[in-house]
């Protein structure tokens, strides 16, 4: 869920459905019942000196696969730019949860402006692996669009103070989320940097240029970089240019994404020339950046470690598309919005369009990781759309929409 947070729902080529890129809540401000509404765990349990869960990396966000009382598997993003964790009705069901009758349904604020009412819950107890974390204040609500977006049904998405009384290790590098007991002596590798956790999340500082300014480290987002321009004097080497199209509980919003003419700096680490995405919120980094580190985040101390194996720069390939963003559903595809001068409009495709099928496949065939990776690689793609009782095929080139 987003407090007045915008965060890309999709690359250019595939837009989520209704809740991708809304996953955070009470980020930029508060939500109704936030006194009373529990954020950390009541109880925190770690048996081993270190659980380790895999995860796959899909769409720039790591995703736990982990089984619960021998039963699963069960899948979970962890978003640390969301103050909340949000489980699915059946995950209540499950494992011991119960609604709090006493406390009233929580308006989550979308970028558009519009309230959606989440029933707040209890969750009895959560355990990944070898960490328990009992008597955790959750927020209800059905994933199901975001599990169509990715292909993967996902349980739950685990806010960043469930991890409070550990020591969470995102490794994109080795697909793997790492949670240690808060206490063990740890001699973690990398750059260190203090962050501001006051609203429950990771504020830190990053830089563009000689301007410094503050980021949230945000891994529920699939962007790279989300960047408030207000005060900073970035350069971009090309665009910004209408892109992706960003879909939250408030409504859609088209982002504004181009590339940057500067270094950005995350500690010792620089990014050259990073793509981002223009907003009017909080800046962020997500996944599209976090993807080349393993993260470490100790709460009690305040401070992130981001490692890498080596300190040279880093460089983000081109952004390609096919002008086209879809709504992705398990029969159809639904075209969302097309790139302005791009081919597709060129040739006539529309908002609203039904995509049946794709390079003769039908699109139940093309989860995420597949589909990415022929936008990544293909030089043109052959879309077949349903136009009342005949289907028409549309072959559009893929091309650099942020070079």
């Amino acid at each position: 869920m987003i407090v007045s947070r915008p965060r890309r729902s999709a690359p250019p080529w595939l837009r989520a459905a209704a809740l991708r890129g809304a996953l955070a809540c009470a980020v930029a401000g508060g939500f109704a019942g936030c006194a009373t509404f529990r954020l950390p765990p009541r109880r925190t349990s770690v048996e081993s000196a270190q659980t380790v869960l895999n995860a796959s990396l899909v769409s720039n966000f790591l995703v736990i696969e982990t089984q619960i009382d021998k039963k699963g598997p069960y899948h979970f993003i962890v978003d640390t730019g969301s103050s909340a964790t949000i489980v699915t009705p059946d995950l209540i069901k499950r494992f011991g949860g119960r609604t709090r009758s006493d406390q009233a349904p929580v308006p989550v604020v979308g970028a558009g402006g519009k309230t959606q009412l989440l029933s707040p819950a209890t969750l009895k107890r959560l355990d990944l692996g070898a960490a328990r974390f009992e008597g955790v204040g959750v927020l209800v609500y059905d994933l199901a669009d975001l599990s169509n977006h990715l292909g993967v049904k996902i349980d739950g998405v685990l806010g960043f103070p469930l991890f409070r009384d550990t020591v969470l290790t995102l490794d994109y590098l080795n697909s793997r989320v790492v949670i240690t007991p808060q206490g063990l002596p740890i001699a973690l590798p990398g750059v260190t940097i203090p962050f501001n956790n006051e609203q429950n999340t990771p504020l830190i500082p990053i830089q563009i240029g000689n301007e410094s300014f503050i980021a949230l480290i945000d891994s529920g987002s699939d962007a790279a970089l989300s960047l408030n321009t207000v005060g900073l004097h970035p350069y971009f080497q090309y665009g910004p240019r209408p892109g992706a199209l960003v879909a939250t509980l408030g409504g859609d919003r088209l982002l504004m994404t181009g590339r940057l003419g500067q270094t950005l700096i995350i500690g010792a680490y620089g990014i050259e020339n990073p793509i981002a995405d223009v907003t009017d919120e909080l800046s962020s980094i997500g996944g599209g950046l976090l993807r080349y580190f393993s993260v470490t985040f100790d709460q009690r101390r305040h401070q992130a470690t981001f490692y890498r194996p080596t300190f040279e720069a880093i460089r983000i390939a081109p952004l390609r598309s096919t002008g086209l963003s879809f709504t992705k559903l398990p029969a159809y595809w639904r075209v969302a919005a097309v790139v302005d001068g791009s081919p597709a409009e060129q040739l006539g495709v529309q908002a609203g369009d039904l995509c049946a099928r794709i390079n003769d496949e039908p699109v139940s065939a093309w989860p995420f990781q597949r589909y990415s990776d022929l936008v990544r690689t293909a030089q043109r793609i052959t879309y077949t759309f349903i136009n009342g009782n005949q289907e028409q095929q549309v072959t559009l080139p893929v091309f650099d929409l942020v070079p």
